[in-house]
């Protein structure tokens, strides 16, 4: 017998539940039956929280996409001077990846990229992230849009970094890995040149 939940709290449950079931399987292979198995739920519950397997699927993006921007957005905020908000944003995205890689892969993925309403909907999440990227770089004569057009390049080191890292078994100290790449970032948000050997 499913137990009665609060609406909000049934919501939860299911997008965990489907979190599960579509990191394991893929969009594709994934069925609303296997969702509704693993969350302890029959399949009218389901249906009546997410109309499709498509809707469950963009709502589990947009979820995802929310955590990871509030987790770098706090983290920047937070930050008490302006390489410091570099520094703990980059710590922030890397430990999200490395607590919650099935989300990030979820993501980030490239079965997501074929799919124009799913990469419409990631598109959302880059965009709020490379916004906050934006507002730290101090290079003077870029207007606001070569800012974004710059956050937009250090987003993707960010990604990129995160996938590979991923693909190649998340080994390694997290915070190490963030400072190198924070440290990378950071010459660039300030349009240092150093010497080219």
């Amino acid at each position: 017998m499913t137990v009665r939940l609060p609406a909000a709290e049934r919501r939860v449950q299911l997008l965990d539940a489907a979190l599960g079931v579509f990191a394991a399987e893929g969009f594709q292979t994934a069925t609303m039956e296997a969702v509704a198995t693993v969350a302890g739920v029959t399949k009218p519950v389901l249906y009546q929280h997410f109309p499709s397997k498509r809707d469950l699927f963009l709502e589990l993006l947009r979820d995802v996409g929310t955590r990871l921007v509030e987790t770098v957005g706090a983290a920047t905020t937070a930050a008490t001077s302006a390489e410091a908000q570099v520094v703990d944003g980059f710590a922030a995205y890397f430990h999200f990846v490395a607590a919650h890689p099935d989300q990030f892969r979820l993501l980030f993925g490239e079965g997501v990229r074929t799919d124009t309403e799913f990469a419409d909907a990631v598109a959302v999440v880059e965009d709020e992230l490379a916004r906050f990227i934006a507002a730290l770089i101090e290079i003077e004569g870029l207007d606001d849009n070569e800012r974004l057009l710059l956050a937009y390049g250090i987003l993707g080191l960010a990604e990129g970094t995160g996938r590979h890292w991923i693909a190649a078994g998340a080994t390694g100290d997290v915070d190490a890995l963030a400072a190198r790449v924070a440290d990378l970032a950071w010459l660039g948000l300030r349009g240092r040149r150093g010497p080219i050997s």
